[in-house]
C-alpha cells in the first residue's frame, strides 16, 4: 500500500462526545497516524463548516485535508490552514433538485405532520435537514415525502438518522447523488485512491450508507447496539460483510470507542499500519 485515505465521521466517533470512556492514549495515536506521510485524512460529517473548527479546535484534532460536511453535501479542502470548497462537487449534485432549492422544496411538505425544520443553520442550498420526534412513524413519514418529491420529478437522498442523546430523529433531504458514500467515491476518484486504499469510520444511522457499500468500513465499539445491527444487516444483505468491521477492544490495550476503534479497525484492514504506530515520534 503506497497511501491511505482515512475518513472518519466527528461526532462519538473520532470525537469522545458519547456516554462511553476514551481509552487515554487514543488521540494521540490517531494524531501519529493521521500525520504519517502516507495518510491523506477527511472528516466526513453532518455538521457545518463552522462546527467542524469547533470540534478540530476543541478536541484539538489534526487537521484533515479535506472535509466532507453537511452529510456529504459540501466538500472542502484544506491547505495551510485555509478551506477552500469545492464547487466540482457541487457541480455533480446540482441538478438533481430540478432547480428548486431548499425553500420550494419545504413548501412541498408543509401539509406533513410530525417533522420540525431544524435552525436555519443546519440548511444549506443542498441539504433540508428536519426533526422527527422518537414517538413518530418515521417511515411512513419518510415514504411519504419520498412520493412527493418523486411527483415532482426531484431527485433526492432521504437519510434518517437517531440522536441518542437529543432522543430524536434526525432527517436529512439531500440530492440523489450527494452523500457521504457519493461525497467519499467523488474524492477517491479525483485523488486517484481505490477501495483498498480507503478506510472509512462511523457509528451512526447516517454512516450506514457508507459501511454497507465496499468502502472498508469500521463501527467503533461505543456505536448503539441498533446501529450495530442495522450497520450488519444491511451489509450481509448488499454482501458487504467483508468490509465492515466491528471494533471489540483489547488493541494495544485500548477499548474500541471512538478513536480506539478507528485505530483498531485501520490495523485489521491494513496490519502495516501498526507499526507505523508503534514507532517513536
Amino acid at each position: 500500500m503506497s497511501h491511505l485515505l482515512l475518513c472518519t465521521d466527528l461526532d462519538r466517533t473520532l470525537l469522545p462526545n458519547g456516554a462511553e470512556p476514551e481509552s487515554s492514549q487514543a488521540r494521540k495515536k490517531f494524531r501519529q497516524l493521521a500525520e504519517h506521510s502516507q495518510v491523506t485524512l477527511v472528516y466526513v460529517t453532518g455538521r457545518h463548516q463552522q462546527l467542524v473548527k469547533q470540534a478540530i479546535e476543541k478536541y484539538q484534532l489534526p487537521q484533515p485535508d479535506f472535509v466532507i460536511a453537511d452529510v456529504g453535501s459540501t466538500i472542502y479542502e484544506i491547505t495551510n490552514g485555509n478551506w477552500h470548497y469545492l464547487q466540482t462537487w457541487e457541480k455533480v449534485i446540482n441538478n438533481d433538485w430540478q432547480g428548486k432549492n431548499t425553500c420550494e422544496l419545504q413548501t412541498l411538505f408543509i401539509d406533513i405532520k410530525n417533522i420540525k425544520l431544524q435552525e436555519a443553520s443546519k440548511q444549506n442550498t443542498h441539504k433540508l435537514s428536519y426533526y422527527i420526534p422518537s414517538n413518530s412513524d418515521q417511515q411512513k413519514i419518510i415514504a411519504n415525502m419520498k412520493k412527493i418529491l418523486e411527483q415532482q420529478s426531484v431527485a433526492a437522498n432521504l437519510i434518517y438518522s437517531f440522536d441518542q442523546q437529543a432522543n430524536t430523529g434526525l432527517l436529512d433531504v439531500l440530492p440523489a447523488s450527494a452523500g457521504k458514500r457519493q461525497a467519499i467515491e467523488f474524492l477517491m476518484q479525483q485523488l486517484g485512491f481505490d477501495y483498498s486504499e480507503t478506510i472509512f469510520a462511523g457509528d451512526s444511522g447516517n454512516d450506514i450508507c457508507v459501511m454497507s457499500s465496499p468502502i472498508q468500513s469500521i463501527l467503533v465499539a461505543n456505536a448503539d447496539k441498533d446501529v450495530r445491527a442495522m450497520a450488519t444487516n444491511q451489509a450481509r444483505l448488499n454482501h458487504q460483510l467483508d468490509t465492515l468491521y466491528l471494533a471489540q477492544g483489547n488493541f494495544m490495550q485500548m477499548n474500541g470507542n471512538y478513536s480506539a476503534g478507528i485505530l483498531e479497525g485501520v490495523v485489521h484492514y491494513i496490519p502495516q499500519t501498526e507499526q507505523w504506530l508503534r514507532d517513536k515520534t
